[in-house]
């Protein structure tokens, strides 16, 4: 017999996410990624096969360990980092950068009149994105079509609850201011130019 268990949890009402109260200026904050995460496996597959690498090979950007060991690196759970910061009602939205990278995820979040920009320049694009992109061939944009590029977790805070929220989350690592909330719908990517130099 098999046994199907789900989850099941509770939130004050006044706590779900997202906020109702979501608008233009409400600023971005990125937490970063540990790696691929799993999403872009595919794309990163033909980049492998494409670049001549075996995954016992060791890695371009990582050479103490094998080009295998380094893509499966675990995907980063954020529930530590984030739950605090939550609970203290800093949070009005989020959104997992998954499959879809930013284009796709971020919008999820927000009501159907608003958007956002991204500032591709207000991070570090790490070596395995930077790899994928030189060996693949891969347009900045489609980059951020496809993975994380590094930013995990996107989370919409009040613009003057932002330094607070900053030094709530810093606690469990590096924080980045990484864009805003707009009145234009869709998610425009700024500043892709810096993931080439």
């Amino acid at each position: 017999m098999t046994l199907l268990v789900s989850p099941v949890g509770a939130v004050e009402r006044s706590k779900i996410l997202p906020t109702p109260n979501l608008k233009p200026g409400d600023i971005l904050l990125g937490l970063p990624s540990s790696g691929v995460h799993s999403n872009g496996f595919s794309l990163v597959r033909k980049v492998v096969e494409r670049s001549g690498l075996k995954y016992t090979d060791p890695c371009p950007w990582a050479p103490e360990m094998s080009l295998g060991r380094n893509l499966l690196e675990p995907t980063k759970i954020y529930v530590k980092q984030i739950l605090p910061a939550a609970q203290s009602g800093l949070i009005k939205g989020m959104a997992h950068i998954t499959g879809g990278g930013f284009v796709e995820n971020v919008p999820r979040f927000f009501p159907k009149d608003l958007g956002c920009f991204i500032d591709a320049s207000t991070w570090d694009l790490p070596p395995v994105f930077r790899w994928v992109m030189k060996h693949g061939n891969v347009e900045p944009l489609e980059m951020a079509r496809t993975f994380n590029c590094g930013i995990g977790m996107v989370l919409a805070v009040e613009p003057a609850l932002a330094d607070l929220a900053i030094q709530n989350l810093s606690a469990g690592g590096p924080v980045y201011k990484i864009g805003e909330i707009t009145a234009q719908t869709g998610v425009e990517m700024r500043n892709l130019e810096a993931w080439k130099s």
